[in-house]
């Protein structure tokens, strides 16, 4: 007689990594007004109880389980491409190939989310990603400033992070993924000739 083996018991980082997959792969089929905790509860195999434990409610689950989506598969080496036109590019290309997919349902969710909790899309990406500053951008900028690439001095908080918050912005407005051309224009047109040291 064949016996069904025991299910496995999760605990700690096994079981909150199952509940944050759960409530991402939630949020992506059902959208925000089917994200429940008793839906994310039934998906990874667990109860109510277990993730108010871990998230006092709806709000924090949800924010964690973005920062769950936004981070995947998120490269954090940067590329070098061997100059700074090309690494700019390549990190923003990289960025549009894995979060792409899911603009439409970022813009979708996050007017519902500040309509409802009032948090912007600023604090969820803060949660999700760190404050600004640091990461790739930054290794790319030493580099080029080592390379005469950059002016040091030019490289404001703003600047540093212009060319990426034009590429959310964009991205968060037409729901979709960016044309090569419109990330080659944010590139080109913006954000290098704030950043290349005058001529003399």
């Amino acid at each position: 007689m064949d016996l069904e083996k025991p299910m496995k018991r999760r605990r700690g980082q096994e079981l909150e990594d199952a509940i944050l997959a759960a409530a991402w792969a939630q949020l992506v089929d059902g959208g925000y007004n089917a994200f429940t905790i008793d839906a994310v509860a039934e998906r990874a195999g667990t109860s109510r109880s277990v993730i108010y434990r871990r998230w006092p409610d709806r709000d924090d689950l949800l924010e964690a389980a973005i920062a769950t989506g936004l981070n995947q598969g998120r490269e954090v080496t940067p590329p070098d491409t061997g100059s700074l036109r090309g690494d700019m590019i390549e990190v923003l290309r990289r960025s549009n190939r894995l979060r792409g997919s899911i603009a439409p349902l970022m813009s979708v969710l996050m007017g519902a989310y500040y309509a409802d909790s009032g948090r912007t899309f600023g604090d969820v990406r803060e949660r999700a990603l760190g404050p600004r500053g640091g990461g790739p951008i930054d290794t790319i900028l030493e580099r080029a400033v080592a390379r005469g690439e950059a002016d040091a001095a030019k490289l404001t908080s703003r600047v540093r992070s212009v060319a990426v918050d034009l590429f959310r912005h964009e991205m968060l407005i037409t729901a979709a993924p960016l044309p090569d051309e419109v990330i080659d224009e944010i590139v080109d047109d913006v954000f290098l000739p704030l950043v290349r040291p005058d001529r003399q």
